[in-house]
């Protein structure tokens, strides 16, 4: 049996991508192992999850994204930039497509600039604020002291937590992070963001992600998400660049989110067993 892949990155969170628009290659009973075998940095390819482009019927194509843990992410704001990557460069879709996810139906608008570089900018819809749509066992906008830091949270495709900081470098994100990512005010749990601001345009961030459970190089729904509550707080315009360990992302802020950043192709290779 023969499996080909395709490995992508975007700011340096880095996807596995199976192509099943021509038939089921993994069955869904299976896919999540598979994400833990072969996500193994040591014993697989390697990666921060496997990405399976599918059909749809409510979009031009659909995004179904395992993590090493072997759960089941709703959405990934660099994954469905790599995905999107990936259809164009197949010529599945045009500059504007629309991709399905367990989150909703995303719009993506996307092409190479002069110097050969691929950029989309994705449509992450509105923006939730409220405890209900975290989820979180609160009532209004969730906003509480754990571990001594103040977390506030929002989803933005999937669970947020968000945490400013005086110095992004010094925080023992490793020792903090899990605590607040499995704290019971998080039924479903929550990735962890800990932003400092750098002026009104501009912040950094660190960010730890549930089902990978370590910080990652760079995550696009954490990146809307940091961008949102600042900019809710007062603390940045609705245009703010975000720097990730692994690069940049911009995200524009309106009635709805707009995240806009890079994905890169690595290599491109066969499973054989």
């Amino acid at each position: 049996m023969e499996i080909p892949f395709v490995k992508l990155h975007g700011n340096g969170n880095d996807f596995i991508l199976v192509d099943e628009t021509g038939s089921v290659i993994i069955p869904d009973e299976m896919k999540g192992d598979f994400a833990r075998l072969f996500c193994d940095r040591r014993f697989g390819i390697g990666g921060d999850g496997v990405l399976f482009l599918v059909n749809a019927e409510e979009a031009d194509y659909g995004m179904r994204l395992f993590q090493p843990d072997a759960s089941e992410a709703e959405m990934c704001g660099n994954g469905i930039r790599c995905l999107a990557k990936y259809a164009f460069d197949m010529e599945y879709v045009t500059d504007i497509c629309t991709i399905q996810t367990l989150a909703g139906v995303m719009e993506v608008t996307m092409g190479y600039d002069e110097e050969g570089l691929f950029t989309a900018a994705i449509d992450m819809g509105e923006i939730l604020f409220e405890c209900a749509g975290i989820p979180a066992t609160c009532e209004g906008e969730y906003r509480q002291e754990i571990e001594g830091y103040t977390v506030y949270a929002v989803n933005t495709g999937v669970p947020h937590a968000v945490v400013f900081v005086e110095d992004l470098q010094s925080v023992p994100l490793m020792e903090i992070a899990p605590r607040i990512r499995f704290d019971a005010s998080f039924p479903e749990g929550a990735n962890v963001n800990f932003v400092q601001i750098k002026d009104e345009g501009a912040l950094a961030i660190r960010t730890y992600e549930r089902g990978i459970e370590e910080e990652t190089f760079s995550c696009g729904t954490g990146a809307t998400a940091s961008a949102a509550v600042a900019h809710q707080l007062g603390k940045t315009g609705n245009e703010v660049t975000v720097e990730t360990k692994g690069g940049r992302l911009t995200i524009h802020l309106d009635d709805h989110a707009t995240m806009e950043g890079p994905a890169e192709k690595v290599f491109e290779g066969l499973i054989v067993f």
